[in-house]
């Protein structure tokens, strides 16, 4: 019997501000699944956006990892280069100009406001479905509209359904044309989007699976197109449920909503915060203080809860180990 491939697992933060407990609960779960397979951990930096990601970010983040005892394999600061999007727009214009060459891409000159019109269809997760308004423009009404505005680059999606199993929720198939649209691939400033970025570094790095916030389902049909177009191997996917605030708010960098600063201010050791989300992801059934390699036996797929978490008053001090 040949041998099985070795698990590959990936945590890819956007160093955009300092971790909250969301990002540490999608950490945390992600390396624990790889941890309890016995497979190899990457440490990828997302900082495609250079207005909002810093390396002071994330030196942070890193440094914040290693107090959670979540390790890594390969990848991060150090090893920079590919695991480093910033780094890699090469590989992603050589994706990209392959997709262009095959007349699967066009230019757009849609404004956000025009995007984000009232008349424009809006999905049950606030996403506008691309109307197609540029799909068809004529050669002359590119080159007209192209010398007053920069296109972003869409890929042209198909009227049919992209199907796989998630970890979490099962079977999930979403229409490309009627529930996703023609989607962006290279904004009109020239970086190239989350979903190209995405499915190039983890196809070129053999990742076999995906553990990360469930925010991201509706991206999931959307990136298993652009596997076969660029004929890489997918990812199994698990999608976890988003920790929310007390208002029902989902925690968020902008607004600081329990940030590793205010965990560690608090907490003298990592332990009882990880027990606590360890509970809150079900696969406690109590809180106990308990290191991320400690909770490595407990970790189960069948055991995470479909639905957001809303963190009660006396959970939100007690992760930050308050009284």
């Amino acid at each position: 019997m040949a041998d099985m491939p070795r698990v590959c697992g990936r945590f890819a933060p956007s160093p955009s501000g300092r971790m909250h407990a969301g990002n540490v609960l999608c950490a945390l779960l992600a390396w624990l699944s790889v941890r309890a397979q016995g497979g190899h951990m990457v440490l990828r930096i997302e900082d495609l956006d250079p207005d909002r990601c810093t390396r002071a970010y994330a030196a942070q983040l890193e440094e914040d990892l290693h107090w959670l005892g979540l390790d890594w394999d390969e990848g991060g600061l150090s090893a920079g280069g590919d695991y480093l999007q910033s780094a890699c727009t090469a590989r992603y214009a050589e994706a990209f100009h392959a997709l262009a060459a095959r007349g699967l891409t066009y230019p757009c000159f849609c404004t956000r406001a025009a995007l984000h019109a009232a008349s424009a269809p809006h999905l049950s997760d606030g996403r506008v479905l691309y109307s197609g308004a540029c799909r068809n423009l004529t050669a002359s009404e590119v080159a007209a509209r192209a010398s007053v505005r920069r296109p972003a680059m869409r890929l042209r999606v198909p009227d049919e359904d992209v199907c796989f199993v998630d970890g979490v929720y099962g079977t999930v198939c979403e229409n490309l044309a009627q529930e996703t649209g023609d989607f962006v691939l290279r904004r009109a400033d020239g970086v190239y989007a989350y979903q190209l970025a995405v499915v190039v570094d983890d196809g070129r790095m053999g990742v076999t699976e995906v553990v990360r916030g469930c925010d991201l389902l509706s991206s999931t049909a959307r990136q298993l197109y652009l596997y076969r177009l660029l004929g890489l191997t997918p990812p199994h996917f698990t999608h976890i449920p988003l920790l929310c605030a007390p208002d029902g708010r989902r925690l968020s960098k902008r607004d600081r909503d329990l940030d590793l600063g205010c965990i560690r201010a608090n907490c003298n050791a990592p332990e009882p915060f990880l027990g606590q989300l360890a509970f809150l992801a079900g696969l406690l059934d109590r809180p106990a203080p308990l290191s991320a390699r400690e909770l490595i036996p407990y970790y189960t797929r069948a055991r995470l809860p479909r639905q957001n978490v809303v963190l009660s008053p006396k959970t939100y001090r007690a992760l930050c180990n308050q009284t």
